[in-house]
């Protein structure tokens, strides 16, 4: 069997680790936003539950998190599909990590761009939106770009849990054909092109935000 003789099943394995990417790349972002901002809390009862997240995710391994929310749950009558916990699983942990990120971010806006906002009378919600998270955005796109290509590299974990990602269809056309090199040499590739891809839509966000925050700079 030739490597073009699997080429529609690599497809529909590249088509499903996209999605289980992109769908895990966008929960893991708004977990990232909520938790780090809950991390920053000045409540107890809400920086906690964020704190006992990021620390129980960010030390354990990925491969046991989502071997535990397919296998083990079940045994509390909890049943959930493969794929939901492909994306949930993969968002967890990433997020988990993505949170530091957001809290850092925003840690390194400097006190006087908040004093200067306050002198202006803004709300803590404008203080927000229009100084401390424009530029926070700016340092956490970098580290966040790493994140994504991370998020990129972890999704292979699902061929694990029955998922037909293209690493799955990969061991599956080997096994078959019996072509080691054939069949991960090309998603050693297609990998690569994801992740490169994820690097230039992160780097044009940062070329953006930096764009946008000099406009508003200089309108205020």
């Amino acid at each position: 069997m030739m490597i073009f003789d699997f080429l529609i099943p690599l497809g529909q394995g590249l088509l499903v680790t996209v999605k289980i990417a992109v769908l895990s790349a966008i929960l893991a972002a708004i977990i990232a936003l909520i938790a780090g901002f809950a991390r920053l809390s000045k409540r107890a009862w809400i920086r906690w539950p964020a704190t006992v997240y990021v620390e129980f995710f960010r030390s354990t391994s990925c491969y046991v998190q989502l071997f535990w929310l397919f296998f083990a749950l079940p045994f509390f009558g909890i049943y959930l599909d493969a794929f939901v916990v492909g994306v949930v699983g993969i968002a967890l942990n990433i997020g988990s990590f993505a949170t530091e990120v957001v809290r850092a971010a925003v840690l390194s806006v400097s006190q006087g761009q908040r004093e200067a906002a306050i002198a202006l009378n803004y709300t803590p919600w404008q203080r927000m939106l229009r100084v401390i998270l424009p530029q926070a955005m700016i340092a956490m796109l970098p580290p966040m770009s790493n994140l994504m290509i991370e998020l990129i590299k972890t999704t292979p974990l699902v061929s694990l849990i029955t998922i037909s990602d293209l690493t799955f269809m990969a061991h599956l056309f080997r096994t078959q054909s019996g072509q080691t090199f054939q069949a991960f040499g090309s998603i050693l590739i297609v990998y690569f092109i994801l992740s490169s891809g994820m690097a230039w839509v992160f780097n044009a966000l940062e070329r953006r935000f930096r764009v946008g925050l000099a406009i508003t700079t200089r309108n205020l």
